[in-house]
């Protein structure tokens, strides 16, 4: 899918990669035209930090500053940045450049929505990407399981 942004040539690979920020079970750094489903992964203790990696490329780049992170819980909205500073860009370049955002701070029973917004050297902001969906890690407390349905 193409999108475009002030002075970015992209081939959008947006994925967002579910579970232990360290584990996949498919390589999210080639390029790609087309948005990548999420896919879940399982922590291999209970301990380990469930997250959500957001990993994108662009097939050249002029006079990108960086890019910011927005995050929702509901695919509308409201969404929220989530990048305290910009994630620095590469300026100008004629070679594709890969990007990864991890979101460490997530409900595993949550659902959450993300964009990326460019910004150029000149302040302009433009939503980079196409909103992608990460499902939940794994079901609420009591949601979606046999026999824990109150009864009257």
């Amino acid at each position: 899918m193409k999108f475009s942004a002030p002075g970015l040539v992209l081939m959008l690979f947006l994925a967002v990669i579910s579970g232990c920020a360290s584990t996949s079970t498919q390589d999210a750094a080639k390029p790609s035209s087309e948005a990548s489903a999420s896919e879940a992964t399982v922590p291999t203790e209970e301990s380990e930090p469930l997250t959500n990696k957001l990993k994108w490329s662009t097939a050249s780049e002029v006079d990108n500053f960086g890019f910011d992170i927005y995050r929702a819980t509901v695919e509308d909205g409201p969404f929220e940045r989530i990048t305290k500073i910009p994630m620095a860009g590469a300026g100008t370049v004629d070679a594709p450049q890969y990007y990864e955002f991890v979101d460490s701070d997530i409900d595993p029973a949550q659902d959450y929505y993300y964009y990326v917004e460019s910004i150029s050297i000149d302040g302009v902001r433009e939503r980079f990407s196409p909103i992608i969906k990460a499902p939940a890690k794994r079901p609420a407390d009591g949601v979606g399981t046999k026999g824990s349905e109150a009864k009257p």
